[in-house]
């Protein structure tokens, strides 16, 4: 969706009111108050599970800035990856069908760019919101879930439990 189309100022966000993202991306664009525009980005978009249709809107125009900055955010990878696991949440809409070719296209887009950067990023939130648009693309969706919602702490306290209750049936 072109950023000039006069739909942007009426498509709804994460908290079911219309948001219009374009002023965040021109931040991004342009290397200005980035983490402001990744705080607007991520409280418009999404807000307790939920997601409207500028949420996936704004997945094709965030994987192009992705690409043009140059700079392995992962921000959009994460944010992508709570969008997208958002869509199969009751009550939250479908992504448009004039929306689908490219939405789809952009997630494929994105992981295509975590297979590049992934070897490069050392931080675990990078890792572990690239590995997630990864599982999601592979439609591995649980594991995707896991790695973007889960920290590596709460990982490791749900393995102690595993191996809790195991040691308790054996």
């Amino acid at each position: 969706m072109d950023l000039n189309d006069s739909r942007w100022a009426e498509l709804k966000g994460g908290y079911g009111v219309p948001f219009d993202p374009r002023p965040a991306f021109r931040s991004l664009e342009n290397g200005a108050e980035v983490q402001a525009a990744w705080r607007q980005l991520w409280q418009g978009l999404h807000h307790q599970g939920e997601v409207g249709e500028a949420s996936y809107a704004v997945v094709p125009q965030l994987v192009r800035i992705h690409r043009a900055r140059g700079v392995a955010d992962w921000n959009t990878y994460a944010l992508m990856a709570t969008i997208d696991l958002a869509r199969d949440r009751r009550g939250n809409p479908p992504v448009p069908s004039w929306l689908r070719a490219e939405y789809a296209s952009a997630i494929e887009g994105l992981a295509e760019l975590a297979l590049s950067e992934l070897p490069r990023a050392t931080d675990q939130e990078s890792i572990r919101s690239m590995l997630s648009i990864l599982a999601i693309w592979k439609s591995a969706r649980a594991y995707g879930r896991v790695l973007v919602e889960l920290s590596e702490d709460e990982l490791v306290e749900l393995g102690d439990q595993v191996d809790d209750d195991s040691d308790r049936a054996g």
